[in-house]
C-alpha cells in the first residue's frame, strides 16, 4: 500500500498497531523478541556498532544489518550529515557504550544530496544542502557526490573525536535498489 498523503489520524493509528505488533514479535532480522527487551531495560545497551544514517525512511540499518535491539546504535539525520550533536552522540556510544565501529551509511537515490546539487532550498533544509555541497564541491554525478558526502562525515569525525585507536570510523553506500551495502574503506 502506498502511504504518500496518509493522513495523521491513520498514520498514527498505524503506527500503533505496527507498535503493538511489536510487542509480541519474537523475530525479525535481528533479535526484538519480548526477552531481548527486558535484558537491555535491566542490563542497558552494547551495541556492536554506531550507523550515522539518512532519515530516508527506506533505510532501515537495523533491517539492513540483520541487528536486533541493542545491537546497533543509530543515529540518523537528512543527508548523513555531521554536526556538534551527531558528533556528540558518536561520543557518547563510542565512550560510553564501548561501541568500536563508526560506519558512515550514505545511500543511492538522497533526496538531499539531489536536493544540494539541483535546488536552492530555503530554510532549516538550506543548512542540511550547505553541508552537503561542502563535501561535494563542483561534483554533479550524484553517485559521487553520495560518496564524496559519505567520505566528508568520515573525516569531520575523525578529526573532531579523540576516540580510542580501537575505533574505526569508515564509510558505506546502501543500494537502495538492490539492498546491498558497499563499505568504502
Amino acid at each position: 500500500m502506498h502511504n504518500q498523503g496518509m493522513p495523521a489520524e491513520k498514520a498514527l493509528e498505524k503506527l500503533k498497531e505496527g507498535n503493538q505488533a511489536y510487542l509480541n514479535a519474537k523475530s525479525n532480522p535481528g533479535d526484538v523478541s519480548p526477552e531481548i527487551r527486558k535484558k537491555t531495560c535491566d542490563e542497558g545497551q552494547f551495541p556492536y556498532a554506531i550507523v550515522i544514517t539518512c532519515s530516508d525512511s527506506r533505510v532501515i540499518p537495523e533491517s539492513v544489518f540483520s541487528a536486533g535491539i541493542g545491537e546497533i546504535f543509530t543515529i540518523r539525520v537528512a543527508g548523513n550529515v555531521m554536526d556538534n550533536h551527531q558528533l556528540g552522540s558518536v561520543d557518547y556510544a563510542a565512550d560510553h557504550l564501548g561501541s568500536k565501529l563508526v560506519v558512515v551509511l550514505g545511500h543511492t537515490h538522497c533526496g538531499a544530496v539531489g536536493a544540494a546539487l539541483n535546488s536552492e532550498p530555503a530554510g532549516y533544509i538550506k543548512t542540511i544542502t550547505d553541508e552537503i555541497r561542502k563535501a561535494v564541491g563542483d561534483e554533479k554525478d550524484e553517485d559521487k557526490a553520495c560518496r564524496l558526502n559519505v567520505e566528508r562525515s568520515v573525516t569531520i569525525i575523525k578529526e573532531s573525536l579523540k576516540l580510542a585507536e580501537d575505533v574505526k570510523v569508515c564509510g558505506a553506500v546502501y543500494h537502495i535498489d538492490s539492498g546491498k551495502v558497499e563499505f568504502l574503506d
